[in-house]
């Protein structure tokens, strides 16, 4: 298994967000929520309908779920554009049961096929890295470092053992870490 990357730059993930919605709001829609979540793709793909949507038929504000690999409940808020993509999503393909149905039934597409739909979208959009379905996890926490959010709380996010997981995870190599040296320069 390779190693997959996130995807560094900000402007590449808007043109693959614009490339997915051209092609399927399901894609759009599955790509906007991971990246934005930092979910694993195990856990993306076994969202119900009944996880995302309240009595009233709209969206709810924050998700819950159980975690495949760890077990441990995780409870967080939609981003405005994880919202926003969900809710047009839902209401144009009214998904019945699974919410990222595959098109042969009411089956959530494969881990297999995710990673074809975000490396697809990647290569069309010139990323040049390793990409894969965990590099929407990735990407989220290292986004998340470079806007200066601590370390322990991607950490808690991610659910990782440690700080040092989690920079190696989210691909801070020793080279930006010695950039921070070279720019402080008191």
């Amino acid at each position: 298994m390779e190693i997959v990357q996130p995807i560094r730059d900000k402007a590449k993930i808007e043109q693959m967000k614009k490339y997915l919605k051209s092609k399927s709001l399901r894609d759009w829609a599955l790509f906007v929520l991971g990246i934005n979540s930092g979910l694993r793709i195990s856990d993306l793909l076994k969202f119900n309908i009944s996880d995302v949507v309240d009595a009233n038929g709209k969206v709810k504000d924050r998700l819950i779920v159980k975690e495949k690999k760890t077990s441990k409940t995780k409870s967080f808020p939609l981003s405005t554009n994880a919202l926003e993509a969900l809710t047009e999503y839902i209401r144009v393909n009214k998904p019945e049961t699974v919410l990222f149905h595959s098109r042969k039934g009411n089956e959530p597409i494969t881990r297999q096929h995710a990673y074809r739909i975000i490396n697809k979208a990647a290569r069309s959009c010139g990323v040049k890295e390793n990409i894969g379905s965990h590099s929407l996890r990735k990407s989220m926490g290292y986004h998340a470092y470079m806007a200066g959010v601590d370390i322990t709380r991607i950490q808690s996010i991610l659910n990782h053992s440690s700080p040092k997981e989690t920079l190696r995870y989210i691909g801070i190599t020793q080279d930006e870490l010695d950039d921070v040296y070279m720019e402080l320069n008191l």
